[in-house]
């Protein structure tokens, strides 16, 4: 006779104690708006170190958007993210020669975009400023 051997598969045990797992929610941020946040380890993990923190932007097409992001104690990195999930913007440096982050992009498509703060290569957290402006043609 085989000896039975019992495995417990998929089996999840959750006491009285335990929190239910953080929902995915980005912030909701308006356009011409300005926030100053603070990116720290209750943000979302990057995967490679580092955690990053998403507002979420309605933007209508044909929006032509400067989205800039400043920081005295991490290097940023914003980047754009359209409602598909595709990455349709991203900068690091920006032309100031800073470490901070300008991003400029003509909207193709109406919806709920997502901008993303981040710090370079995963390293740093701490207060940034995100400005997120809908720019407005110049009437001549």
């Amino acid at each position: 006779m085989i000896p039975a051997t019992v495995f417990t598969v998929g089996v999840n045990m959750l006491s009285a104690a335990a929190q239910p797992e953080a929902i995915y929610s980005p912030v909701p941020l308006a356009a011409g708006s300005e926030v100053t946040d603070v990116l720290s380890e209750s943000d979302i993990p990057t995967g490679y170190g580092g955690f990053y923190r998403d507002y979420t932007v309605t933007f209508a097409e044909g929006d032509m958007v400067l989205m800039d992001l400043r920081s005295e104690e991490f290097d940023t990195i914003i980047a754009l993210i359209a409602p598909d999930g595709r990455t349709i913007g991203e900068n690091d440096d920006g032309p100031d020669g800073t470490t901070n982050s300008l991003l400029f992009t003509r909207i193709v498509q109406a919806g709920d975009y997502i901008v993303r703060v981040s710090p370079y290569a995963g390293q740093g957290m701490g207060t940034f400023t995100l400005n997120v402006i809908r720019l407005q043609p110049v009437d001549e």
